[in-house]
């Protein structure tokens, strides 16, 4: 018995089937299917630099609150930065006193939301902004519910001061608000290019 071949241009069921694939983000068709990120999430990143921040700041707070009377200036680097002993009620760098427990409350759900958001974080750019932002916030948020006056109450201890003393040229600030500052400043810059957190670029068409 003699097999039937197919006619010229017909596929058999041994030949591959293509087909469409949706775009994940408007479920339009027409092109190959987008890629998915690669790699591990950058969990790890993060939540080593955080420590990395959390641990400097502790350690110099403890050793300003040690030696350096509340209120006491050291001049170093030729006047460029002054050591002190601050307390600071407010938000970084001094600022909006008195509302102490509403940013202990913000911190508390900036540092739950982070970490949520590591496990899918596949940049390394927004796993560096995000771990500064993380380590600072908590260092901060620790001083809030430890020191004086009381649980979510506490000042904050300053001991920063640049170009002058007693933040007459800029405010008094710390290790963690600097972090705070520089990881916000580079999450800002990564969204200004359209870097996702899974590290991806967002396309002219998905910002429509």
């Amino acid at each position: 018995m003699h097999r039937r071949l197919p006619a010229a241009g017909a596929t058999t069921s041994e030949e591959p089937h293509l087909t469409e694939h949706a775009d994940p983000v408007d479920g339009s068709t027409g092109g190959p299917a987008a890629v998915e990120p690669s790699g591990r999430p950058r969990t790890r990143l993060l939540l080593s630099l955080a420590a990395g921040i959390l641990l400097a700041d502790l350690v110099t707070k403890l050793v300003v609150v040690a030696t350096i009377e509340p209120g006491e200036d050291i001049r170093t680097l030729g006047g460029a930065l002054y050591l002190t002993n601050l307390r600071n009620t407010g938000a970084a760098f001094s600022l909006a006193e008195g509302f102490t427990i509403v940013f202990t409350l913000i911190a508390l759900v900036v540092a739950v939301v982070i970490v949520r958001t590591a496990q899918r974080l596949f940049s390394t750019g927004w796993a560096v902004a995000l771990g500064l932002v993380l380590g600072g916030a908590v260092g901060n948020l620790v001083d809030r519910v430890f020191r004086d006056p009381g649980f979510l109450r506490g000042g904050v201890v300053d001991f920063l001061s640049v170009f002058g003393p007693d933040g007459e040229v800029w405010p008094v600030f710390n290790i963690a608000d600097s972090a705070i500052v520089c990881g916000g400043v580079l999450g800002v810059l990564l969204a200004l290019r359209g870097i996702e957190f899974d590290g991806t670029r967002a396309t002219s068409d998905d910002t429509d």
